[in-house]
């Protein structure tokens, strides 16, 4: 770490960084504005060109648009590439204008260069004070790989631009060699406004000309990726890793119930200096996404916190936590991140659980229509089910998958079947059979420890042929078989929005609640909001409230795509497997 990254960041240090931020921002609304609004594009390229110049940066074009809202999002992401690109133009360019207007008296009647020359001057040494506030790294392979999609994108694009010169040339005369379209392509590669007088056999719509410019814009925005896109991965959690998570989960494992799903091997994991405390994340696009609350004894999450958000910054990832729970979010609460009730988590007391009563008739009456029917459910520890056996299950809990993608990150292990997860507890439930036969198998759940006295579940997979019904019943066995495995608590799914259902339906609900609860139950024709919220309240449980901490607002949109991704829930279903992601076991 530098000295300068050393030193307490101030105000002014804040400030310049700011100021830096919004004038990329103010000049990308300006050349975007100009590139859709003729005449004042022209204007501003009347006053950029002779006697003239304008502003860092401040061009007309959606090309110039594109570079400089790229170079603002990553300044905001503290990118210390971009704050040397960004220092290094203005510094040159104010000093081109220094010496342009001590040398040439002309320049200096006009008092647009003088502007010009100040707010240039401005954003340079705006971006001197702000230097310790840009210190997130990128990947040291950025370099090669934005050269390789610079010259090959610059190639392809050329030819491109030469092919749709060619097919709308409306010169007549045909005099025009492919060497000479493919050079005007180029040229309206680099600016809308260059000169075409040294082509007068080539003339082309102008629609055409802004087709080729936007085609230059998309191979900027791509170098810019490749040069300043993040660092991808950390390295997953190894088996010495695994060893001190599942020490803190003994002894700890008791205080959250999604605290074993931490245990994922495509996370990765940071310790706190103590070793005492652990957050376990996945960088998805850009964010750094830990699940749940951190690991191990309370006094030491916060520096276990403290290095996560260190190592997010470096990076220039975007800090954000799911499913947290209310003593969890609390202390990320004090590290700067603000809360965002995302649903709640349905728990069961096995003690106090009765189907008897009104409220549980209907819950009472397909349990036992069920149980009629001949279902048995057998409940096991893993590490009490034979090899051959535990092979079987995994071949029937693969065929039985609703599609082919994997779902889960933060409520889900990703695995099933595994040698260290003996403790998990497996239910099978199977039919009467025929004959004096033994029934065959309609469904599975899994639940992973919850402490000594817990279970989490992870994975419910049933033959789509099976009745409905089956989950409930196997859950209402377990439940009222809690002494077989010694628990006394159930976690069960996790319920979005809950409470606006909940709060929605009652007499004297608001018209803003109520227009929301409408707009969730729409939507549950595809995500199954409501039924599962509908689908826990059966048990009557115990809510316990589960948030989402995230450091700006501004990256919600950000965080919640990549939450997506990394749920299994968003996909991009036309691009070749290599692009997506592998997901592992299906969950919840």
């Amino acid at each position: 770490m530098s000295p300068d990254e050393d030193r307490p960041r101030g105000t002014w240090s804040q400030r310049g960084a700011a100021f830096g931020i919004w004038y990329l921002r103010t000049v990308t609304f300006i050349n975007l504005l100009s590139a859709v609004w003729v005449s004042f594009g022209n204007d501003i390229r009347r006053h950029n060109i002779a006697e003239f110049f304008t502003p860092y940066l401040l061009t007309a074009g959606f090309a110039s648009g594109a570079f400089s809202l790229f170079l603002s999002v990553t300044l905001r992401r503290r990118k210390r590439a971009s704050w040397i690109l960004n220092l290094v133009l203005s510094g040159l360019l104010a000093l081109l204008f220094g010496f342009g207007m001590v040398a040439a008296p002309e320049f200096r009647g006009h008092a647009q260069n003088w502007v010009s020359l100040v707010l240039t001057v401005l954003f340079a040494a705006a971006l001197v004070v702000g230097r310790r506030e840009f210190s997130a790294k990128g990947d040291r392979a950025n370099p090669k790989l934005a050269a390789t999609v610079a010259a090959g994108g610059l190639l392809i694009a050329s030819l491109l631009a030469a092919l749709l010169v060619t097919v709308t040339n409306t010169a007549g005369d045909g005099s025009s060699t492919f060497v000479q379209r493919w050079r005007y392509g180029l040229m309206r590669l680099v600016s809308l406004a260059a000169d075409d007088r040294a082509f007068p056999e080539i003339a082309t719509p102008n629609w055409v000309n802004v087709a080729i410019n936007v085609l230059s814009t998309l191979l900027l925005v791509a170098v810019l990726w490749a040069a300043f896109r993040s660092v991808r991965s950390t390295d997953p959690i190894t088996e010495d890793d695994e060893e001190r998570l599942r020490a803190l989960l003994a002894r700890h494992g008791d205080r959250d119930s999604l605290g074993y799903f931490a245990l994922r091997r495509d996370k990765s994991v940071l310790f706190s200096p103590s070793g005492k405390a652990a957050v376990t994340y996945r960088v998805v696009g850009g964010v750094s996404l830990a699940s749940g609350d951190p690991l191990g004894d309370p006094e030491a999450w916060p520096g276990a916190i403290e290095v996560w958000l260190a190592e997010a910054r470096e990076h220039g990832w975007a800090p954000a936590v799911m499913g947290a729970s209310e003593e969890g979010g609390t202390i990320y609460a004090r590290h700067g991140l603000d809360a965002l009730e995302l649903g709640d988590e349905a728990i069961v007391d096995t003690a106090e659980f009765t189907l008897d009563g009104r409220a549980m008739r209907t819950v009472r009456q397909a349990y036992n229509r069920i149980k009629r029917a001949g279902y048995t459910v057998t409940i096991r520890r893993h590490e009490d089910i034979p090899a051959p056996e535990m092979a079987h299950l995994l071949r029937l809990a693969d065929d039985w998958r609703d599609g082919e993608t994997e779902r889960g990150f933060s409520m889900a292990l990703g695995r099933l079947g595994d040698p260290g997860d003996g403790r998990c507890v497996m239910l099978e439930c199977r039919d009467g059979g025929t004959d004096g036969a033994e029934g065959e198998l309609r469904a599975l759940l899994s639940f992973v420890p919850w402490g000594e006295k817990g279970l989490s579940l992870d994975l419910m997979r049933r033959d789509r042929n099976s009745e409905n019904g089956l989950m409930e019943f196997m859950v209402l066995e377990l439940i009222q078989r809690a002494k077989e495995v010694e628990i006394t608590q159930l976690s069960l799914n996790f319920a979005m929005f809950r409470s606006v259902f909940e709060r929605g339906s009652r007499l004297g609900a608001g018209p803003v609640l109520r227009l929301w609860r409408s707009l969730l139950s729409f939507f549950s024709r595809w995500w199954q909001i409501e039924s599962l919220y509908r689908a826990n309240a059966k048990y009557r449980p115990i809510w316990e409230p589960r948030y989402m901490l995230f450091e700006k607002s501004t990256d919600l949109l950000r965080i919640g795509i990549a939450a997506g991704r990394a749920e299994g829930f968003l996909e991009a279903p036309g691009l070749p497997k290599w692009l997506n992601r592998k997901h592992l076991e299906n969950v919840r």
